[in-house]
């Protein structure tokens, strides 16, 4: 159908089949403002994880990354990696009862690194879910939108056997408006239905990868921590 036949069909919709569509219309433009901003943003927060990941890699000592750490701040590794380093020096300050600091991560025992892990895992917890904001209405979208479609097929539906009774006509005229309204609804539905869908198992993939390599990364630095406070 082109754009013509299409405002024809929605000159003749019902004002409730108006208000379907209109609904229907605007979660799809959001769900797909949503993709774009996710799209965008997990780009840039790869790029900051693998920047940090490889330069904490190359360094040697875990107080080398704690300049870099403050120049991605889209990185969960570098939030993370600031957190525990931070937990560890408090610490250490506790230890050693508020005398001067040493450069080596000495006198932690394994409680103070299970708390350290502790610290770090909650700060990956709080990262990520800012990066799973906005999910929830792609999930709505995807769920929501073939039955708010539905609901208009059904009003088109009514529509045209109440213009058949009303007329006492089942010719093609009669009935054409209405059933081209259902099925107007119907594609819209799907279409608002489906890249939302996508969009939130592809997220979800997305998150769950990015969990197991923020899980790797604690180990990583754990282990490093503990080398270094023999």
């Amino acid at each position: 159908m082109d754009s013509i036949s299409i405002w024809q069909i929605v000159k003749q919709t019902s004002t409730f089949g108006v208000f379907i569509l209109l609904v229907l219309v605007t979660m799809s433009l959001v769900s797909w403002a949503i993709i774009g901003h996710k799209w965008r943003l997990f780009r840039a927060v790869q790029h900051a994880n693998a920047a940090f990941r490889a330069q904490f890699t190359r360094s040697r000592r875990l107080a080398d990354s704690l300049g870099q750490a403050k120049s991605y701040a889209l990185s969960p590794m570098a939030v993370m990696y600031a957190a525990g380093y931070e937990e560890m020096t408090r610490l250490r300050e506790l230890k050693n009862e508020g005398g001067a600091l040493q450069d080596k991560l000495d006198h932690l025992d394994n409680d103070d690194f299970e708390i350290v892990e502790m610290t770090m895992q909650k700060t990956a917890t709080e990262e990520l879910s800012k990066l799973e904001r906005r999910n929830v209405f792609l999930a709505t979208t995807g769920s929501s939108t073939p039955f708010m479609g539905l609901l208009g097929t059904v009003v088109g539906i009514m529509d045209a056997f109440w213009s058949i009774g009303e007329r006492g006509s089942a010719s093609l005229a009669v009935v054409a408006p209405g059933i081209a309204e259902a099925l107007l609804a119907t594609i819209v539905g799907l279409g608002a239905a489906i890249p939302a869908v996508i969009a939130y198992n592809w997220a979800n993939n997305w998150m769950r990868q990015m969990t197991e390599q923020t899980d790797g990364f604690v180990l990583d630095f754990l282990a490093r921590a503990k080398k270094e406070s023999r």
